[in-house]
């Protein structure tokens, strides 16, 4: 019953910023976690960003530490990565994920109980 819509990927040179939204609906409540992964053409799907629900320190990787951020808008059921500093090595398709606290515990995608259908982000030099 939970989608989840990703929006705000596109093409931008290195050193600039994107805004990626994720849109929710359905019974999203029941999931406490809620992050972002990324993959890029012949690598793993690997995770950016977590966000529990209950909670007020979101987690990194560390590729990303430091330049991208994860917030949520109760109010419109939207979750946001704000990007910046991006480089071309970000270059991937984004995807939004929603799941139980556990995914919090262990970012890994097998732990990821609903997807977005992912936005494209690529960052020439």
């Amino acid at each position: 019953q939970v989608q989840l819509m990703e929006s705000g990927g596109g093409s931008v040179q290195a050193g600039k910023s994107l805004i990626l939204s994720c849109a929710t609906s359905g019974y999203t409540y029941v999931f406490a976690c809620m992050g972002w992964f990324r993959q890029a053409p012949g690598k793993e799907r690997e995770g950016v960003a977590t966000l529990h629900t209950s909670k007020s320190v979101p987690k990194y990787a560390e590729s990303v530490k430091g330049r991208f951020t994860v917030s949520r808008d109760i109010a419109k059921d939207t979750m946001f990565l704000y990007m910046n500093s991006l480089k071309p090595e970000d270059t991937a398709m984004y995807y939004c994920a929603a799941g139980y606290s556990y995914y919090c515990t262990s970012t890994s995608p097998a732990n990821v109980r609903y997807w977005g259908q992912g936005t494209q982000v690529t960052v020439s030099s």
